[in-house]
């Protein structure tokens, strides 16, 4: 299966349950790799036989910046819901990463994997 991925899309939205967190946006970054057989949009050139991905990041940005959730988890399957319902993904795998939520870490986060099946 081939894919597609967006890496580290930095958004900024309300997610986390401390009380800090639910005052102003924080810095998100979210990855997502799609499995989809583009090999109809390879022969073809076109498009129409592969998704843009310039969509999906306008589709996830929105809904990153004005869901506010408290975990990361459920910024997660949504993010995945979102990409399983464009036309011939067959996984999602998202990754929602927080800067700043552990102080001596990068970053901390989640990685789920769901399938359309």
């Amino acid at each position: 299966m081939d894919k597609i991925f967006i890496k580290r899309l930095l958004v900024r939205g309300i997610i986390g349950i401390n009380p800090d967190e639910r005052d102003k946006p924080q810095d998100i970054l979210i990855s997502i790799e799609l499995s989809i057989d583009l090999h109809e949009a390879g022969q073809t050139d076109d498009i129409a036989h592969s998704i843009n991905y310039r969509t999906i990041v306008k589709h996830v940005m929105a809904h990153a910046e004005t869901i506010a959730k408290y975990t990361v988890e459920a910024l997660a399957e949504d993010i995945a819901r979102i990409c399983l319902d464009y036309n011939g993904v067959q996984k999602a795998i998202v990754r929602i990463e927080k800067p700043t939520a552990a102080r001596f870490a990068e970053s901390v986060g989640v990685e789920i994997e769901r399938s359309r099946a």
